[in-house]
């Protein structure tokens, strides 16, 4: 099981590389919600554009790297943040996406300086690329989700948390293989209750839960460069089983229209997988108790559906 200690020393190793992304307090019926108000934290402010640096670095900086260098398999937001993480370290990258990946990470997994491969219609296919060629070329592999050294980066997300926001009593966190919500489930250990969501078309999480263990689900959906890869990781889902409450579906409408509030009310730009969490709020899925203090991730801000003249 990942402990909190875990987590604390990875924090220590990576702190001077990430940004300590900002909270902002927000009242519910800005955002169509009853009740108080809402604490977001922005982590679609980190470097790359998401979480997943945290996790990236974490393995970059605890791990032995050949000179070969690293791979990792993507939809999107891992690969970049691999693929930043190893340009800032000098260290040289190959990364695999599906063809569903947006244009906007594939720009900057190439602009970060990576060797990018695109193909298969999944993650999954993207994975088992991956993995063909970390065992030909004796690559590091860093797993999207399914890596202690993922895990322990993606809980340092909970940790800073804790620190900025005080008397949380509930967080909203995407779901996709379950690195983030693993991560930080591990961090909290059921010292508040945390809420999964995810996609009605990439149920992950959810079909696992049913079934008492990792199982495949369907994968698609407007999130599904992020929030998609077919089934929870293994390392994951014992975590989530102990320290998770509950998990909401919401629909792609549901997203959009997070995403579209998120916008007009902050002027800040969210990708689907980073909306989702808010939209099982704005979508009445998940309904807070008056006396609830509420957190709710921006997990992610890639996307390229916000143009600006040139």
């Amino acid at each position: 099981m990942i402990s909190p200690e875990h987590i604390r020393s990875a924090y220590g190793a990576i702190v001077s590389h990430i940004r300590r992304t900002p909270l902002i307090e927000v009242d519910g019926p800005d955002f169509g919600v009853s009740g108080g108000p809402l604490t977001l934290k922005l982590e679609s402010l980190q470097h790359a554009g998401s979480f997943k640096v945290r996790g990236a670095f974490t393995n970059l900086l605890t791990g032995k790297i050949p000179d070969v260098g690293v791979v990792a398999a993507s939809g999107g937001n891992h690969g970049a943040a691999v693929a930043y993480a190893a340009m800032k370290r000098g260290v040289p990258a190959k990364i695999f996406v599906p063809k569903i990946a947006s244009p906007a990470k594939i720009q900057q997994i190439t602009d970060y300086g990576a060797n990018l491969v695109v193909g298969g219609d999944r993650y999954a296919d993207a994975l088992a690329a991956s993995e063909t060629w970390a065992a030909q070329s004796g690559a590091a592999p860093i797993h999207a989700y399914d890596q202690l050294e993922t895990l322990y980066g993606q809980g340092t997300l909970g940790l800073e948390l804790e620190e900025q926001a005080h008397g949380l009593t509930t967080l909203l966190v995407a779901v996709g293989g379950g690195g983030l919500i693993g991560g930080i489930a591990a961090w909290y250990d059921r010292r508040i209750r945390i809420i999964g969501v995810e996609p009605e078309l990439a149920p992950t999480l959810t079909r696992a839960l049913e079934a008492g263990r990792p199982v495949d689900a369907e994968a698609g959906g407007i999130a599904a460069d992020s929030l998609a890869p077919r089934r929870v990781g293994e390392l994951v889902f014992p975590i989530v089983q102990r320290s998770v409450a509950t998990t909401v579906l919401v629909s792609d409408n549901a997203i959009r229209d997070a995403q579209l509030r998120l916008w007009k009310t902050l002027r800040l730009v969210a990708e689907p997988g980073g909306a989702a969490a808010l939209a099982a709020l704005t979508s009445r899925r998940y309904i807070p108790a008056p006396a609830e203090r509420v957190g709710v991730l921006i997990c992610g801000g890639n996307t390229t559906a916000v143009h600006f003249e040139r």
